[in-house]
């Protein structure tokens, strides 16, 4: 009897969250087309051009941080472990196809505040991974305490979180989108405290999961458990 072949879930997953960014593309343009620049009613669950010009944007960026990954793999000759490559993909799907494209951000409570937390702790292992590369490579050799590392991890996936908070405020100015929710599902725009809830709690949540993540990789390292090891990017030999 021959042995099962093992599925390549890596593969099966990449492909399926690629074509769920590409697929949505041609009726989404058509929605941008014909769909009303103002919510007038301010009907809930009622989405006008800007919504769909957030959903082709999130869609485009989407396949194009999909393919990121190989390109940085062979132009920096660095090998990405599958249970983060994988993790990163479903975590790619969560934010742009069910996020935007399928609307959990209104619909799941709180959906946006699980992908923040996540992407913080995935920033987390980045930083990591980062010092890791540093620590191996001819040129540049670090030896480091794992508190210290621990902190430069939280750093990082901190100040990547506050960039990303950047990017979307100000892309929120120039295309007229709503990334940062400073307006509710049906057009209403919120005022003072209410308008920046979603960016600090955003940046909150990603304090937290980087939190998380430098905790699990300092004992980690300093008692040498092997857990942030898992993660890790390293440089191909």
């Amino acid at each position: 009897m021959k042995e099962k072949k093992k599925r390549d879930w890596k593969s099966i997953i990449g492909i399926t969250v690629l074509i769920s960014f590409i697929a949505p593309i041609a009726f989404i343009i058509y929605k941008i087309i014909v769909s009303p620049t103002t919510n007038v009613e301010q009907i809930e669950g009622v989405r006008v051009k800007t919504d769909y010009i957030l959903m082709l944007t999130q869609c485009v960026l989407g396949v194009i941080a999909f393919f990121l990954p190989n390109m940085l793999s062979k132009k920096l000759k660095i090998v990405i472990p599958t249970n983060m490559y994988i993790v990163y993909v479903l975590f790619l799907w969560g934010a742009v196809f069910l996020g935007e494209v399928r609307n959990f951000y209104y619909r799941v409570p709180h959906w946006d505040t699980i992908l923040h937390t996540c992407s913080g702790a995935m920033l987390g292992a980045l930083g990591f991974s980062f010092i890791n590369i540093l620590n191996k490579h001819e040129k540049v050799h670090v030896e480091l305490a794992p508190i210290f590392v621990a902190i430069f991890a939280f750093a990082f996936a901190v100040s990547l979180g506050v960039i990303w908070e950047i990017y979307e405020f100000k892309f929120d100015g120039i295309l007229g989108l709503n990334m940062q929710k400073f307006a509710l599902e049906n057009g209403t725009q919120l005022v003072g405290r209410a308008a920046l809830a979603d960016t600090m709690e955003d940046l909150i949540v990603d304090c937290i999961g980087a939190f998380t993540m430098s905790t699990i990789g300092y004992i980690s390292l300093k008692y040498k458990k092997g857990w942030i090891e898992k993660l890790l990017i390293k440089m191909k030999k």
